[in-house]
């Protein structure tokens, strides 16, 4: 009789176990498959800054076939008759004829757009949830400096792709950066000159072209790499819960089930981003006009992730410098970019700052609620009304005259609450941490309450509690104290500064912990009446 041949799945599995690389695959096929992942909401962040980069990488690509990176003033003969004989350059004319003459060019150009609006903010929500969850603590703080990394380098992206058009909208935001260059002392004209070529615009466009197309895809393809592949070694992250330990990863398996989860949510991103692209307009450069080296656009705004650098210049009071060794000092320029530098550095190095004031270096796979570390939620909650602050300034102007206000005092707003928000917001989120972990512990200490009201043979009325279920104590528990640094003294006795500091700190850092009480075995109080059984609900 004739053999039955397999189905072309057996047969191509037969092959594959026959070579060298189809076992790796075939041996990673399986690791996979056992490897799990938590599912949770906060994990789809991940997936909607790789759609994003993906949609950057096709779009991009295809525009590159049409677009001029020139600075090359030319006439204008293309189809849109309101610019009709208007002299721009090279690299306007062939952006305008890509939203106009290029069938799906302007599709392709706004979900570009589109597309790096959403990317910072993806990975911002990122950089957010690991720091409110302590996902950043080992053996994680090198994928923390990644993704700050791979932010950087999408603002970098973005404000070198903002730049491109030469509208009017780029040139003036292209003006302002020339200002700043030339506001830093002894070197801001030699960089001036190295960025644009000689007198602006110079060859800005020529500049900017290779750091867009070439610098910024392949940063960002090695940092995602690196990123990929600390995740891929290290275990995931997940919250405490039922079976969940610090060696025990409770979740989907990584093939094909959370692969399916990803490719689903990456998918859906993807329909959403070229549906706003089809339907919203976004920076219509044929509305603005060419560049003009003597003139601005009034009412111009940066992207929105570049807005905290402009509230910060525009939020330093008039008349900030001075003239020293031969040189003027714009502290208007110079304070500014301390601060929001100070800012960045800050976010980077929090991890091991942590670390160092904990003295917790051992490796943490369960993440913590906010509630529970309350002075690192409070700091994350000052530096987010920081930054608000100066992201609400960028537009300091546009608020005045929506509302017909003074511009004097929406800066002075501002400049208020730039100095004061941030420590009154400490202040306000430790203390409702605090106040969410001695909620917590009366749950568990007396269970839930069931607002039902029995009077006791006494005469006194007491409210029946409901007894936590054993996930809900889980999630509520709280974490085991901390004990502060102690400074000791070295083997000279000595007790160093930096190690009175450090102790100091950490005294503050944990000050006004919520001591985990002991728990009521029953899950209510000693007056507590149990919940009826016999009348339905």
């Amino acid at each position: 009789m004739r053999a039955v041949r397999g189905s072309l799945t057996d047969r191509l599995a037969s092959a594959a176990r026959r070579s060298g690389a189809g076992r790796r695959a075939l041996a990673l096929r399986d690791e996979l498959r056992r490897r799990k992942a938590p599912v949770h909401w906060t994990n789809l962040f991940g997936v909607v800054a790789l759609a994003c980069v993906i949609v950057l990488f096709v779009t991009g690509f295809v525009l590159m076939f049409f677009y001029a990176p020139s600075s090359t003033q030319v006439t204008y003969r293309g189809s849109y008759l309101p610019l009709q004989g208007a002299t721009m350059s090279k690299a306007l004319e062939s952006t305008v004829n890509v939203s106009f003459d290029v069938r799906g060019g302007l599709l392709l150009r706004q979900a570009h757009h589109w597309a790096a609006l959403l990317l910072p903010a993806a990975i911002m929500l990122q950089l957010l949830v690991m720091f409110f969850t302590g996902a950043f603590r080992r053996p994680r703080r090198f994928s923390w400096v990644l993704l700050f990394g791979i932010l950087i380098i999408a603002l970098l992206g973005g404000w070198s792709g903002y730049a491109l058009p030469d509208d009017m909208l780029s040139g003036t935001g292209l003006r302002i950066v020339e200002g700043i260059v030339l506001a830093i002392p002894v070197v801001g004209t030699w960089l001036s000159t190295l960025l644009f070529g000689g007198q602006f615009p110079g060859d800005i466009i020529e500049h900017l072209y290779p750091v867009h197309v070439a610098l910024v895809p392949v940063l960002l393809i090695v940092l995602l790499a690196l990123r990929a592949r600390t995740s891929y070694l290290n275990k995931p992250a997940q919250f405490a819960g039922e079976g969940r330990t610090e060696r025990v990863i409770v979740g989907l398996p990584l093939w094909p089930n959370h692969a399916a989860r990803s490719a689903g949510t990456l998918a859906v991103v993807t329909a959403a981003l070229v549906m706003l692209s089809a339907v919203v307009t976004i920076d219509p450069v044929w509305l603005y006009g060419p560049s003009s080296p003597g003139n601005a656009s009034a009412g111009s705004q940066p992207d929105w992730y570049t807005g905290f650098l402009d509230g910060a210049l525009r939020l330093v009071p008039p008349g900030w410098e001075f003239v020293w060794l031969g040189h003027t000092w714009s502290l208007a320029i110079l304070v500014p970019l301390f601060v929001v530098g100070a800012f960045l550095v800050g976010v980077l190095g929090y991890p091991f700052f942590e670390e160092w004031v904990t003295g917790d270096s051992s490796e943490h796979h369960l993440l913590v609620r906010p509630r529970y570390a309350a002075t690192r939620t409070a700091i994350g909650v000052a530096s987010i009304v920081f930054f608000g602050a100066l992201w609400g300034a960028a537009s300091a102007d546009l608020v005045a005259t929506h509302f017909r206000l003074a511009v004097e005092s929406v800066v002075a707003f501002y400049q208020v609450a730039v100095v004061v928000g941030p420590p009154v917001a400490f202040f306000i989120a430790r203390r409702v941490c605090l106040g969410l972990q001695k909620r917590d512990q009366g749950i568990l200490l007396h269970g839930y309450e069931t607002g039902r009201i029995v009077r006791m043979p006494g005469g006194e009325y007491v409210e029946g509690h409901r007894r936590v279920d054993d996930h809900a104590r889980r999630r509520l528990r709280t974490p085991a104290v901390q004990q502060p640094y102690l400074a000791r003294p070295d083997e000279r006795g000595r007790l160093h500064a930096s190690d009175r500091a450090r102790a100091a700190i950490s005294r503050f850092f944990f000050e006004d912990q919520a001591v985990p009480e002991e728990e009521d075995v029953t899950g209510s109080s000693p007056s507590a009446i149990p919940p009826r059984t016999d009348v339905p609900r």
